[in-house]
């Protein structure tokens, strides 16, 4: 189970890094991404996007397999995102915004699907936070995003969403994000909870990467920087060991 792994690695002080893939932006450097990865002991891989309109999910993952990546999980925007060839689902709701759909419209419409599947869910709340620009995300989803100064309302959101259940919270910038989450709103919610943090948008440095993990983060989600310049996967993983090495020890 994917979900047991995670808590396993966050219970030992381990950080992960998980590289998300965008269906949609599935093309020649998709394989190199996810080898040089995989060489690099990035085991975790995220599928999915705010729009996905050409219909590659089921092919996006069905690569990452066939190149070998052990975790695969599912990051969908919507219902028609979902495929059975994964290995866990985020099962998110948007507990950032007021959004009927996104809170529980599009859960209601996937349910039963998910249920048929059998694949492992994770419920996740989702938390939108402010990042400079408007992120497809945010366009997508019709909400207003959580300010950035103000952490005590981000903690109480992921406080609420704990106690509904939930067993991961992921604060996400947005895909393009001006600046990654900002140190105290990461802290925030790790010091109130006690759940899975995945933490994503904006991370373009090895620097974002380390203040990410050292504020709270379990999973430091990266996409479009990696494949902007796929020499940041190597110097990740290289701040990753001077973390475990310096910071932890």
């Amino acid at each position: 189970m994917r979900y047991t792994q995670l808590k396993n690695l966050q219970k030992n002080g381990q950080k992960e890094i998980a590289i998300l893939i965008d269906p949609d932006e599935l093309g020649e450097r998709t394989p190199t991404i996810i080898s040089t990865a995989l060489q690099n002991n990035i085991t975790w891989f995220l599928v999915g996007g705010s729009l996905v309109s050409e219909g590659n999910t089921r092919d996006t993952v069905a690569l990452l397999k066939k190149e070998g990546a052990p975790n695969v999980i599912l990051f969908p925007g919507n219902e028609i995102q979902l495929v059975d060839n994964a290995d866990a689902l985020l099962f998110m709701s948007l507990i950032s915004g007021r959004n009927p759909e996104y809170l529980i419209g599009k859960q209601v419409a996937a349910a039963p699907w998910v249920k048929r599947s059998g694949i492992e869910t994770i419920p996740t709340g989702y938390m939108l936070v402010e990042s400079g620009k408007l992120t497809s995300a945010l366009y997508m989803s019709g909400t207003v995003p959580l300010p950035d100064d103000k952490p005590d309302i981000t903690a109480a959101t992921a406080m609420a969403g704990e106690l509904l259940g939930m067993k991961a919270m992921y604060l996400d910038a947005g895909s393009g994000a001006q600046s990654p989450v900002p140190s105290n709103i990461i802290s925030a919610v790790k010091q109130n909870t006690d759940t899975l943090l995945f933490v994503g948008g904006g991370i373009k440095t090895p620097e974002h990467i380390l203040q990410t993990w050292i504020n709270g983060a379990d999973i430091a989600v990266v996409g479009n920087a990696v494949f902007e310049d796929p020499k940041l996967i190597e110097e990740l993983i290289q701040m990753r060991q001077y973390y475990q090495e310096k910071i932890i020890l």
